[in-house]
């Protein structure tokens, strides 16, 4: 299968000694790829590495083959992305925010923006303003203006903050299901192991700003009682048995 991502050698370190160093992976289409770590382990940081959100120091990152750094729009022109928090218009009703982002879509069908509300369960609530919105309902437009543009790689920085147990399931069967059935592919970041479990096919674990393994799920349940377990393993190993 052709990589969708190709991350090769990839450092940014910030003033304070945060960030990522010497980090490589690729991620194929069709795959649904978790990273997973204690806070502050470069997560966000790869991320925006990838989506040119920060000035990356070394190393590089592809996109459909294209170098994302030199050839950042043509790079990012089939990607959503959802990271940190949604960037939204508060005094704007979340139909309005999908109809601004239209504009630069001229493909997209008149009614793409209430499907979009629609697959999120927004739709009731298309002529509120955003301020009005609950953390979860904020995350939830964050993730319908992400996949608006049916993009074939979305990048999701902890999708499921804010989010109720019966939307965090929708959301995971509804990646599982556009990962199967359209060959969509996913880098997904969590702190959650028992999610990424449950929905990733590979898991990337960060550390004190190091990869410290890429390893299947399969793999992992094989070896441990739960990614949970085999994390924490991983971790205590890396810190010489301390969390």
């Amino acid at each position: 299968m052709e990589n969708v991502l190709q991350i090769n050698h990839l450092t940014k370190k910030y003033k304070n000694g945060r960030g990522v160093a010497d980090i490589s992976f690729s991620v194929a289409e069709g795959e649904i790829v978790g990273l997973l770590g204690p806070n502050g382990s470069g997560k966000t940081t790869i991320m925006k590495s990838i989506l040119g959100m920060c000035r990356i120091d070394s190393g590089e990152a592809e996109l459909f083959g294209v170098n994302a750094v030199s050839s950042h729009e043509e790079a990012l022109r089939d990607v959503g992305a959802l990271v940190e928090q949604p960037s939204l218009y508060e005094n704007l009703s979340a139909l309005k925010q999908l109809k601004l982002m239209a504009r630069f879509y001229p493909g997209l069908s008149p009614d793409a923006p209430m499907k979009a509300l629609a697959e999120m369960g927004l739709d009731r609530f298309a002529n509120e303003k955003a301020r009005r919105f609950s953390l979860g309902m904020k995350q939830r437009l964050g993730l319908a203006l992400a996949f608006f543009s049916d993009p074939r790689f979305l990048i999701l920085d902890e999708p499921t903050n804010g989010m109720d147990i019966e939307s965090s399931v929708y959301l995971r069967n509804r990646i599982a299901e556009m990962a199967e059935k359209a060959g969509k592919t996913f880098l997904v970041s969590g702190h959650r192991a028992d999610e990424l479990e449950r929905l990733c096919h590979r898991v990337l674990i960060l550390c004190e700003g190091e990869l410290i393994d890429d390893v299947a799920i399969e793999e992992v349940l094989r070896l441990s009682p739960s990614l949970e377990d085999y994390f924490l393993e991983k971790v205590r190993s890396r810190k010489g048995g301390e969390i």
